[in-house]
């Protein structure tokens, strides 16, 4: 007999497992409702059974909450920088040139939020308006900032991933939402002084964490997924 943790999941369990990980989505609108540290940690403590490498367990998490995740939005919204112009110079999230089919898929997932929030393609303002509301962590009350010590090499940024997805899943396990957001990384300059964060560690992301406010049309998007065909190969 196979020892419990060994054992197939049954159906019930299977289900409660695809629900977590096909509900999880980026949301954009956050209710004030608090969430407590206790829920924060026990996120936390699960996702940190990621896989990494020789167990090295490359992650570092500063969770924001009230005052000080403030003081985040206000160091980068009053920086002067815009996000057009802000310097990706400790790592590379997109291609210098995009090209198909990535070109594509990143074209229409902009265009189905911006549509969904009425903003046309010639609206600037209200596209850099959306864009900022990243850096008040979509009002969420938790906002969370990850870093990883720059010795590292891209393996530690791959089990990396794998830490953040089970965040986002042990959230939806419990009625939560989250977004990640890659937009805080050019703005490391900014966020160091309000977390004390260290000259050797890079920041990786932010997210956001909290209850949904289903009243905002911008949690509507639901993004598609491409067909397997076009990138699984069984031989």
């Amino acid at each position: 007999m196979l020892a419990p943790e060994n054992r197939t999941l049954d159906l019930d369990e299977t289900a409660i497992v695809d629900e977590a990980i096909t509900s999880r989505r980026s949301v954009r609108a956050f209710l004030p409702d608090p969430v407590d540290e206790a829920t924060i940690r026990a996120i936390l403590e699960v996702a940190a059974r990621a896989p990494s490498g020789t167990n090295m367990q490359p992650w570092r998490v500063y969770v924001t909450t009230g005052e000080t995740k403030a003081r985040i939005a206000d160091a980068i919204l009053n920086s002067g920088i815009r996000a057009e112009k802000a310097k990706w110079d400790e790592y590379k999230y997109y291609p210098e040139q995009f090209f198909e089919p990535y070109y594509g898929r990143r074209r229409a997932v902009g265009f189905a939020l911006y549509g969904h929030l009425g903003i046309g393609k010639r609206d600037v303002d209200q596209m850099r308006a959306q864009h900022d509301r990243n850096f008040t962590f979509f009002d969420a009350p938790v906002g969370m900032i990850f870093t990883i010590d720059r010795r590292l090499n891209q393996g530690s940024w791959i089990d990396y991933g794998m830490f953040l997805q089970n965040i986002m899943v042990a959230a939806r396990g419990r009625g939560l939402h989250t977004c990640p957001q890659a937009a805080f990384a050019p703005y490391h300059r900014q966020i160091r002084p309000v977390l004390d964060i260290p000259d050797e560690e890079i920041v990786v992301c932010g997210m956001a964490l909290g209850y949904e406010d289903v009243t905002k049309p911008e949690n509507d998007l639901r993004t598609e997924r491409a067909p397997q065909d076009e990138w699984v190969k069984f031989s």
